[in-house]
C-alpha cells in the first residue's frame, strides 16, 4: 500500500535568522554578566551568583531547566499517543514544590553549601562524598551528550537543520556563556529561553485552533478520540501510566531532581534569603504547570490535525520525536520565521538544560574534588573554575558525538537516567531521617537499589511493556490519500505495536511481563525504599557503641512545621542566638528570617543513638 504526502517544507532564510538571533543573544547575556563582575568575580560569584539572586529569574530558570529539548518535542507525542493524563504530573509538581521547599531546602540552605554532595560529606564520610559526586559526574555528562544530540538527529530529518553544524554550535555557544558569565549567565539565559520556549508552543497551538477553527473544535476531537483520559485509578503497578503511577511515581521521581540534583539546588540555594529560595520554587511550580498546559494542548492540537492520517503509521515520520517538528513545517512552513521560532524553542530547551549541567558539574568538581584536597587563592579558583566550564562542554559535545553512534541505546540511557534518582534520594532521605544511619548501611543500600532498579529499567528497555500496559490510542490513516486502486484501513493496537517492535506474548520470558514491565514511575520509589529500608538494617548491624549526628543534617520538627509558625512577640534574641551560630560556620547569607527563626528552640545540636 503506498501512501501519498506532500513534502513539508523546508528552512528559509527567516527561519536562519530567527534562529541565530537566538543564539547570539544568549551570547550576549554571557558577555554582559562577565563584563559587568570582571572586577568582582569570585569563584563563589561565579558558581553561586554570589548567593544574591531573586525569586522570580531563579524559577524561570528552574523551569527551563526541566524543558530540555526532550521535553518540547516529546510530551506532545506522549499525548498524541497515550492521551492527556500527563496532565495529571501537575499534582506531582505540586507536592515536589512543597516537600523541596519545606524539607530539603532548609537543610542545604543553613548548611551554606555549594554542591549538595557536601552533605554527604557531613552526613556519613569522605567516601560517600566522593561516591555521590562522581555518580553524578558520570551521568549528567552522558545525559548531557544525549539532550544534545537527539532532538538535533529528529529536526535534522523533518526541516533539513544541519545536523552537526548545529550541534557544535549550540553546544559552543552554551560553553561560551557559561564560562564568561558563570551561573548569572546561565539564569538571565535561561529566562531568555523560557520565553522563546513558549512562544513556541503558542505558535503551534494558536495556528492548529485556527486551520481548526477554534479550540472548541479540537477539545471536541480530542474527546471522541479517548485523548482526555485523565482520571484512570486502576492501581496495577504494571500499567505504564495512571493516576497512581503518576501522583506516587511521579512525586518520587522529580523529587529527586528538584530536591537534591545539584543542577536545581544550586539555583535555589543562590537566592538571597531563604523566603526568596522558597518563592522561587513555589513559582517554579506555577512554571512547570504552565509548561505541561502548553505541552499537553500543543499534543492535543496535533491530534485534531492528524487524527485521520497518522503520519507515523503512514512512514511520513521515522520516530513519535518527529511528530511536532513535522506538524511545525506541515502548517508553518509558509509563515517565515515561524518555523525557526520553533527550532529555536526547541534548541532554547537543550540550551537551558545543558548550561544547567555544564554550571552544575564545575561546582561539584571544584567543591567536592579540588578544595578540600588543594590550597588555592580565590583567583586562582576562578580561573580553573572556568577552565572547567570550558571543559565540561567540549566534553558535553564530545559525548553528543558519541551518541550518534549508539542508535537504539539513547533510550536506553535516558531511562537510566532517570532511574538512579531513586537510590540517590534514598542516599540522601537515609541521613537525612534516621539518626542511626551510618556510611556502611548507606553505601550498600546505594549500590543493592542501583543493581535492582537498572536491572528493571534495561530489562524494560529489552523487552518492551505489552500494549496491554502502556494501553496506547489507537490511530486512523482513513483520511489520508491513497493510491485509487488501494483501500483505506484504520490503525488498531496490534498495528501500532507493530511500529513499536515489541516481541509477540509468547516469545518473551515470563519475568518480562511482570519485572520487567513495572512502570518506570515506580522505579524512583521503589529504589528509595530499598536504600532506606537495607541501608537502617545494615546500620543497625554495623553500629558500634554511638552514632552521633550534628542536628543541622536532619530533617527536624521545626522543618516540618515551621511554615506554620509565626511569632508576633517581637523577641529578636533567638535571631540573635540563631546568627551568631551561623556566623561561626561562615555562612555568607543568613537563611532564615526572623518568622522561621522563631520555630526553633534552644537544643542541643547533637543526637546520639545507641545501636546495641
Amino acid at each position: 500500500m503506498s501512501i501519498y504526502f506532500q513534502p513539508v517544507a523546508r528552512f528559509s532564510a527567516w527561519d536562519y535568522v530567527v534562529f541565530i538571533l537566538m543564539l547570539l543573544v544568549s551570547v550576549s547575556i554571557g558577555v554582559y554578566h562577565a563584563f559587568k563582575a570582571r572586577a568582582q568575580q569570585s569563584n563563589n560569584e561565579f558558581l553561586l551568583g554570589g548567593r544574591q539572586m531573586r525569586a522570580v529569574p531563579v524559577a524561570m530558570s528552574l523551569t527551563a531547566s526541566f524543558m530540555s529539548a526532550v521535553t518540547v518535542i516529546g510530551t506532545p507525542a506522549e499525548v498524541y499517543r497515550y492521551g492527556a493524563m500527563f496532565l495529571i504530573f501537575c499534582i506531582s509538581y505540586s507536592l515536589v514544590a512543597i516537600v523541596s521547599a519545606e524539607i530539603f531546602l532548609p537543610i542545604f540552605y543553613r548548611l551554606n553549601i555549594t554542591s549538595t554532595y557536601e552533605y554527604l560529606g557531613m552526613r556519613y564520610n569522605k567516601a560517600a562524598r566522593y561516591i555521590g559526586t562522581s555518580f553524578y559526574i558520570i551521568l549528567t555528562v552522558l545525559y548531557t551528550g544525549i539532550v544534545i544530540y537527539a532532538p538535533a538527529l529528529a529536526l535534522n530529518q523533518i526541516t533539513g537543520f544541519d545536523l552537526w553544524g548545529v550541534l557544535v554550535a549550540t553546544g559552543l555557544v552554551c560553553t561560551f556563556y557559561c564560562t564568561l558569565g558563570g551561573l548569572k549567565a546561565v539564569v538571565w539565559t535561561d529566562v531568555f529561553q523560557m520565553v522563546i520556549m513558549i512562544s513556541g508552543f503558542l505558535a503551534v497551538i494558536i495556528r492548529g485552533s485556527v486551520v481548526q477553527g477554534g479550540f472548541a473544535q479540537i477539545w471536541n476531537i480530542s474527546y471522541h478520540g479517548g485523548r482526555l483520559n485523565f482520571w484512570d485509578f486502576d492501581p496495577d503497578p504494571l500499567r505504564r501510566h495512571t493516576f497512581w503511577t503518576i501522583v506516587v511515581g511521579g512525586s518520587f521521581m522529580w523529587t529527586a531532581i528538584y530536591g537534591i540534583n545539584q543542577s536545581q539546588v544550586q539555583r535555589y540555594i543562590s537566592c538571597r534569603s531563604m523566603g526568596e529560595a522558597k518563592l522561587s520554587l513555589y513559582l517554579n511550580m506555577v512554571g512547570l504547570w504552565m509548561t505541561a498546559l502548553c505541552a499537553v494542548l500543543s499534543g492535543l492540537t496535533m491530534y485534531s490535525i492528524y487524527h485521520k492520517c497518522d503520519p507515523l503509521t503512514a512512514k511520513a515520520v521515522r520516530a513519535p520525536d518527529q511528530l511536532l517538528p513535522y506538524l511545525v513545517m506541515d502548517f508553518l512552513g509558509d509563515y517565515p520565521g515561524v518555523p525557526g521560532l520553533f527550532v529555536a524553542a526547541v534548541y532554547s530547551g537543550t540550551l537551558s538544560t545543558v548550561s544547567s549541567s555544564i554550571n552544575a558539574l564545575t561546582a561539584v568538581t571544584v567543591e567536592d574534588f579540588l578544595k578540600p584536597n588543594l590550597v588555592l587563592s580565590d583567583q586562582k579558583l576562578t580561573w580553573i573554575t572556568k577552565g572547567l566550564s570550558l571543559m565540561f562542554g567540549l566534553i558535553c559535545i564530545g559525548m553528543a558525538a558519541l551518541s550518534s553512534l549508539m542508535g537504539s541505546v539513547l533510550q536506553a540511557a535516558l531511562t537510566i537516567f532517570g532511574i538512579v534518582g531513586g537510590p540517590l534520594l534514598g542516599f540522601f532521605l537515609l541521613g537525612m531521617l534516621f539518626p542511626c544511619a551510618n556510611s556502611v548501611g548507606a553505601i550498600s543500600g546505594l549500590f543493592v537499589s542501583l543493581v535492582l532498579t537498572l536491572w528493571v529499567g534495561i530489562g524494560g528497555q529489552v523487552y518492551p511493556p505489552l500494549a496491554e500496559k502502556t494501553r496506547p490510542l489507537p490511530l486512523s490513516i482513513d483520511g489520508c490519500v491513497f493510491n485509487a486502486t488501494e483501500p483505506t484501513e484504520s490503525v488498531t493496537e496490534s498495528t501500532w505495536m507493530t511500529t513499536s517492535q515489541v516481541m509477540e506474548p509468547d516469545l518473551r520470558p515470563g519475568i518480562a511481563n511482570t519485572w520487567y514491565s513495572l512502570s518506570y514511575l515506580y522505579l524512583s520509589p521503589f529504589a528509595t525504599m530499598i536504600v532506606l529500608i537495607l541501608g537502617t538494617i545494615i546500620s543497625l548491624l554495623t553500629g558500634r557503641g554511638k552514632n552521633k549526628v550534628d542536628k543541622e543534617v536532619l530533617i527536624t520538627k521545626r522543618d516540618l512545621m515551621c511554615c506554620f509558625c509565626f511569632n508576633h512577640t517581637g523577641d529578636h534574641s533567638e535571631v540573635k542566638e540563631k546568627t551568631d551560630k551561623t556566623e561561626e560556620k561562615g555562612q555568607e547569607n543568613l537563611g532564615f528570617t526572623h518568622q522561621e527563626l522563631n520555630c526553633s528552640k534552644k537544643e542541643d545540636h547533637v543526637v546520639s543513638t545507641t545501636y546495641f
